[in-house]
């Protein structure tokens, strides 16, 4: 037989050869070499099977390939180091073993397989057996000759180096691989300065390198832990897998992520499709979860298993590395956000002071201030208030973006102690607050609030400022509690200011309007002028919407003026008797120059319904000595304060001195009126001149005599009337003319 024909010549060898390290060279996988590897070795031996086992563990070889007889059922054989087999032979004596002429029974595994010969050669890489490949004749006993194992050696050897060779190639893509994405990952997580897209940079790259379906990341909120990142092979997948999360279906996930937490290492879990939520969307398999912490969270990252492999050693440890290197990049991400949204609060105080520090306007501060707070501190409903006689009494509130005018003092309680101790105030449920007004917490429908007190430069408290209800729901958090304090020390700066420029141009005002009240005052010398001008100026100086003025007459206190709440007058002569009676009750109950009550306790309740108002003031009006010479009522201006106090005061004092004045111009006015009635009613003619002969006045009979009105005849020269009495003889009159002449 020619070498040319014979299947096992030395040329047919070396093509062989040839052909296996071509194969190995145009980067055929390893599963791919093996099964060539089996085929062609089966034709060149002319053997009826050839095997390929390949060693899992240090005790156990598992049938990968074959190719010939009973190959099928061959794949997924085991074989045990104490079994007896060729193969297991050839692997712990790392030499090619011959056995022709088999005895049955010697070999169970040959038996079952109907070998009448075997050659068994070992694969060894490195000083070490990778497994064996074994040679199977079925009918020649004699078949395998120590030529056919030298071959053999030589084949079985070339297919380790190959296998060593594909296995570093494959290593090394999967190193390059590998370090692309390590590599994309510190670029991503570089790239991105948000805490979120950096834990979703980690999931997405995770799922990558390790070539699974499936990679989440849950981070602890709260009392449990919440679903921050799915890395999935589709958006589908992740849609599900976000969808059974919202129906508290990942249960599972979370008490993973907590054992993972608790052990502070990277645990492996045997995951069943019945064991979790998730089981029909990932295969069975080994789960990992490594746990995940920065300064201020901790989680977990959960790889779920992969279809075609377990994770290796190598691969649990990387995943370790990542997790770590991703809490710090998350920590930096979270001190980047801490820092610009810092900035950014920082940019909006400013703005905020700038805003408020332009507005000359107290009432127009606070209304805007209300508003403000509200929007920057996220809460839906926002007040203010000013610390007035010990009191807090909110002016101004906002809701839903737009301010709301207020006049409310809040009453003593948890809140305004705190305040006043210069503390914040806060909660989330009224019902845990001890000593809570529940019945203000219903009318106001108060569900959280944060108060916080404002300080003035000496540091003693100016007023405050509260918020209800978050707009988000959420708890109230120290973090809101830092950004209110944050807004009351800038704001309370230029509220001190705002309120001196207020208090300011309040005094200066008032200074103006009393010394108007003077001399408009002391320009009106008649009573009932008198009494509009004053009513007309105390309101406007006070505030006030109603007002009244009664003055001390023999009879009693006369009504004068009486406003209603549209600014007109009442003229009704009953109710205006009925007023002055009330006053003089009113005064004779209380002997305070200033009386601040309601209108029912100072008027009575039929006369209180009648006039209107919420409140009312009574001002004694004093003479010189220390008489009651009148009363102002004001009404439907709110608390007095004690700079109101002293203005009322002065009001008064400069309404009794112009009181007095119109009431004595008034009886001197009524007296000379008198004098005028008895002179016009002598019948006697009678004519008062000055000393240069001017005529002051006539009487009505000298007047009629004449023909002419007596203010006619006023600064007439005597001699003209004189020249009168020529024609029509008058009276001597003793003084002026001499009898005879």
């Amino acid at each position: 037989m020619s070498h040319e024909s014979n299947p096992r010549s030395d040329d047919a060898f070396q093509r062989l050869l040839l052909k296996f390290s071509t194969a190995a060279a145009q980067g055929i996988s390893a599963n791919e070499l093996v099964r060539l590897f089996c085929q062609a070795t089966r034709h060149f031996f002319q053997v009826d099977g050839a095997y390929f086992w390949q060693r899992t563990s240090p005790d156990e070889l598992v049938g990968a390939e074959a190719d010939g007889l009973m190959a099928e059922r061959f794949r997924g054989q085991r074989l045990k180091t104490g079994q007896s087999a060729v193969a297991i032979e050839a692997v712990l004596q790392r030499r090619t073993i011959i056995k022709n002429r088999l005895r049955p029974g010697r070999y169970p595994v040959a038996s079952e397989f109907r070998a009448r010969s075997l050659m068994a050669a070992p694969l060894v890489v490195g000083n070490e057996a990778i497994g064996a490949t074994v040679f199977l004749h079925s009918a020649d006993p004699d078949f395998f000759s120590e030529d056919l194992a030298t071959k053999a050696t030589i084949l079985t050897g070339q297919l380790g180096s190959l296998l060593e060779a594909s296995r570093l190639t494959q290593a090394s893509r999967e190193e390059r691989r590998r370090a692309r994405i390590l590599a994309g990952i510190a670029q991503a997580l570089h790239a991105a300065p948000e805490a979120t897209a950096v834990i979703e940079a980690i999931a997405d790259r995770l799922r990558i390198l390790l070539r699974t379906r499936l990679v989440c990341i849950l981070l602890r909120e709260g009392s449990g832990f919440s679903l921050r990142a799915v890395a999935a092979e589709s958006s589908q997948l992740a849609t599900s897998v976000r969808a059974r999360h919202d129906r508290r279906g990942l249960q599972f996930a979370a008490d993973l992520a907590n054992r993972a937490v608790a052990a502070g290492e990277p645990i492996s879990v045997a995951i069943d499709p019945a064991t979790h939520a998730l089981g029909d969307l990932v295969p069975p398999g080994t789960l990992l979860a490594a746990p995940c912490r920065t300064s201020t969270t901790e989680g977990a990252v959960l790889v779920y298993p992969r279809q075609e492999s377990i994770f290796s050693v190598e691969e649990k440890s990387l995943i370790s590395v990542i997790t770590r290197f991703g809490a710090v990049a998350i920590a930096n991400a979270e001190l980047y956000s801490t820092a610009r949204s810092q900035a950014h609060e920082l940019h909006q105080l400013l703005d905020i002071s700038a805003e408020l520090g332009s507005i000359g306007q107290l009432d127009e501060f606070l209304q805007q201030f209300a508003l403000r707070a509200a929007d920057f501190l996220g809460f839906g409903r926002g007040f203010i208030g000013l610390l007035e006689e010990g009191v807090f009494r909110v002016r101004w509130g906002a809701e839903n973006g737009q301010p709301k005018r207020a006049d409310f003092a809040v009453p003593s309680g948890p809140a305004t102690r705190a305040l006043l101790n210069k503390d914040v105030f806060w909660f989330d449920d009224p019902h845990k607050v001890p000593e809570a007004n529940m019945e203000l917490v219903a009318q106001f429908n108060v569900h959280q609030l944060l108060t916080v007190p404002l300080l003035d430069t000496d540091g003693e408290v100016l007023g405050m400022f509260g918020v209800i209800d978050r707009l988000d729901g959420i708890g109230i958090s120290d973090e809101d509690i830092r950004r209110a304090r944050a807004l009351a020390a800038q704001v309370a700066v230029a509220l001190e200011v705002t309120r001196n420029l207020h208090r300011s141009e309040q005094h200066r005002q008032r200074a103006e309007s009393l010394m108007g009240l003077a001399l408009e005052l002391n320009s009106h010398l008649r009573l009932p002028e008198f009494a509009r001008s004053f009513v007309s100026r105390a309101t406007n100086i006070m505030g006030a919407h109603q007002a009244a003025l009664a003055v001390k007459q023999e009879a009693g206190l006369e009504t004068l003026v009486l406003q209603d709440s549209s600014g007109q007058e009442i003229q009704e002569s009953s109710l205006l008797r009925r007023f002055g009676h009330a006053l003089e009750d009113a005064l004779a109950r209380n002997q305070s120059t200033i009386i601040s009550a309601t209108p029912a306790e100072i008027l009575g309740p039929l006369l209180a319904s009648e006039l209107g108002g919420a409140d009312c003031t009574l001002v004694r009006l004093l003479g010189a000595s220390g008489e009651l010479v009148g009363v102002l009522c004001l009404g439907g201006r709110g608390p007095l304060t004690g700079e109101d106090h002293q203005l009322l005061q002065a009001i008064a004092g400069h309404a009794a001195v112009a009181l007095e004045n119109a009431r004595l111009f008034t009886r001197m006015d009524q007296a000379n009126r008198h004098w005028i009635e008895i002179f016009d009613a002598i019948s006697d003619f009678i004519v008062a001149h000055d000393g240069a002969g001017k005529v002051l006045r006539v009487n009505r009979s000298l007047a009629d005599f004449i023909g002419v009105e007596p203010q006619a005849l006023i600064g007439v020269n005597m001699s003209a009337l004189l020249a009168i009495g020529d024609a029509a003889p008058l009276p001597s009159c003793p003084l002026c003319r001499t009898t005879g002449e």
